[in-house]
């Protein structure tokens, strides 16, 4: 019989990790992660990358004002790609090569008001 301070201590793991996993699978199909305050959404199509962001209530925050960079492993060298605000709160870009449906990497934000941050993909 398992004594009841490992059962909860089992139980408040198990409930904890979906919020503290990182590289998670979004709503727009991509993975997210967090980057700073902010958490960053992740979708490459062929050459195209769309970066969302959202808060740290996963609401979603206007792109405008913001501007990014990613840098993407693509056929093992990297790939950087300015990222630009797009409707709503997506950042948008394009890569010179095709790029994998889950690339490796980071991507790097300054937000309206100067601050800095980074998200990292595995």
């Amino acid at each position: 019989m398992i004594p009841w301070r490992a059962a909860l201590i089992g139980g408040l793991l198990m409930v904890a990790a979906p919020v503290c996993a990182h590289d998670s699978a979004g709503r727009n199909g991509g993975r997210v992660t967090d980057a700073g305050k902010y958490h960053v959404e992740l979708v490459a199509k062929d050459r195209a990358v769309e970066v969302y962001v959202f808060d740290s209530r996963d609401q979603p925050v206007p792109a405008a004002g913001f501007k990014g960079t990613a840098t993407l492993v693509a056929n093992g060298k990297p790939a950087r790609i300015a990222l630009n605000p797009g409707d709503g709160n997506k950042l948008t870009g394009n890569a010179e090569v095709a790029l994998p449906a889950k690339p490796k990497g980071a991507v790097q934000l300054t937000a309206p008001d100067g601050a800095s941050a980074s998200g990292k993909f595995n």
